[in-house]
């Protein structure tokens, strides 16, 4: 049996219990709304219950993990699914993971550029500065390493 003070799957929730039992923004729960997630209004305005929190929960969850927000919607939409093959949901982890993996080695390239590009500035009271060259497009160290690396 479950705690005596929980609420049921029925009972209505404030705004203010859903953001602090699900961990998530007003503008999430917003957000999850516009994008069809979240239903439940009436004529006396917004119906929130625990399957608000856990919808809410998922989606955050999914945001952490890097899904964006077509991403979210259709795992949203496989995990209402009861007769979702889990093949399907394990494609759309994998595809996210190898756009991450991409993600990553752009990062790396990056952060190895800006180090070189510090490297190669004295950092002294000159005004010379290849890390301001390299951002006005004067050809410097990035862009010969754009075509050489």
């Amino acid at each position: 049996m479950g705690h005596p003070t929980a609420p049921t799957a029925a009972a209505h929730l404030s705004l203010a219990d859903v953001v602090a039992r699900s961990g998530a923004s007003a503008q999430l729960l917003h957000d999850c709304e516009s994008l069809g997630l979240l239903d439940g209004t009436d004529a006396d305005g917004r119906l929130y219950d625990e399957q608000t929190v856990s919808t809410l929960r998922f989606v955050r969850r999914a945001h952490t993990l890097g899904f964006d927000t077509a991403e979210v919607v259709e795992l949203h939409a496989l995990w209402q699914d009861g007769r979702r093959a889990s093949f399907d949901v394990k494609r759309v982890a994998l595809e996210r993971a190898e756009e991450l993996a991409q993600r990553i080695e752009e990062l790396a390239h990056m952060k190895r550029l800006l180090e070189r590009l510090a490297h190669c500035c004295e950092g002294d009271e000159r005004p010379e500065c290849p890390i301001l060259e390299e951002l006005a497009g004067l050809e410097g160290f990035a862009g010969s390493e754009a075509r050489h690396g």
